[in-house]
């Protein structure tokens, strides 16, 4: 039986793997490398792929995953548009992507300290957030 830990893990897990989603698909339109949205493109999937599991165990909760919050998502938009306007376009969203990756895993950790009750499994998708976006950082620094 799931704790209330679990619960909000899960939720704020579900959250940030949507934060990501959203964040790479507000770029992907806007790259001219192929490289580069190779790169978006892969982990554009990994993230939905671990949205999948996120949302499967919240169904065995009869929970609700949790939208990012409307006004961290406005403020990301605003960022990139703004940062956008000025042109290399790839360095610009490599760096925004970057910046991403860096708050979600401070994001999903803190959580995770803060939820450490949370159930073993549960926990184990956040790891699995976290390894992505460490991967995904990684990745786009030869873009910066």
């Amino acid at each position: 039986m799931a704790n209330e830990d679990t619960i909000n893990l899960l939720k704020e897990c579900s959250s940030g793997v949507k934060m990501g989603i959203d964040g790479i698909n507000s770029v992907i339109e806007k790259v001219d490398d192929k490289k580069l949205l190779f790169i978006l493109e892969k982990y554009l999937k990994d993230h939905e792929k671990l949205e999948e599991k996120i949302e499967k165990e919240l169904k065995k909760f009869n929970d609700d995953e949790k939208e990012p919050n409307p006004l961290a998502k406005a403020m990301s938009w605003a960022k990139v548009n703004m940062k956008l306007i000025k042109g290399e376009h790839d360095k610009t969203i490599a760096d925004l992507m970057t910046e991403g990756c860096n708050m979600g895993i401070k994001s999903i950790c803190r959580y995770m300290n803060e939820y450490d009750s949370a159930m073993e499994s549960i926990k184990g998708l956040c790891y699995d957030l976290v390894e992505i976006e460490e991967n995904f950082s990684k990745d786009l620094r030869s873009f910066l």
